[in-house]
């Protein structure tokens, strides 16, 4: 972890900024989750929140699939337009964590940095 400058974290995954470029653009965000990893621009994770957001609203959830974790019967779009994610609640609500957490702190240390230069 020597490497990386962690942002925020929780049970599901974890998100960080490389502190060296050598392939990387250090100014994206690395969000890794289940066996997946993606590397976003603050604007892809913006995005990606809106794509969580709209899952969460479409309601097309039945009473079985809702209670069912093993049942992955929601598509969650990523910011790429290639991929998509095949999740069950319980995962929709901790990527949702997971990304509006990163959000927050980014938001946060831009605030901090901004008021103090």
């Amino acid at each position: 972890m020597n490497d990386v400058n962690p942002i925020y974290y929780n049970t599901f995954g974890v998100a960080f900024q490389w502190k060296r470029n050598t392939v990387k653009n250090i100014r994206k965000v690395q969000l890794v989750f289940r066996d997946t990893g993606l590397l976003l621009s603050y604007q892809e994770l913006t995005q990606f929140s809106k794509n969580i957001k709209c899952t969460r609203d479409s309601g097309s959830l039945c009473n079985d699939c809702a209670q069912n974790e093993s049942c992955r019967a929601l598509l969650l779009d990523s910011p790429s337009p290639q991929v998509s994610f095949a999740m069950n609640m319980k995962e929709l609500d901790a990527i949702q964590d997971l990304v509006e957490g990163t959000l927050f702190q980014l938001n946060l240390d831009n605030y901090i940095k901004d008021a103090f230069n």
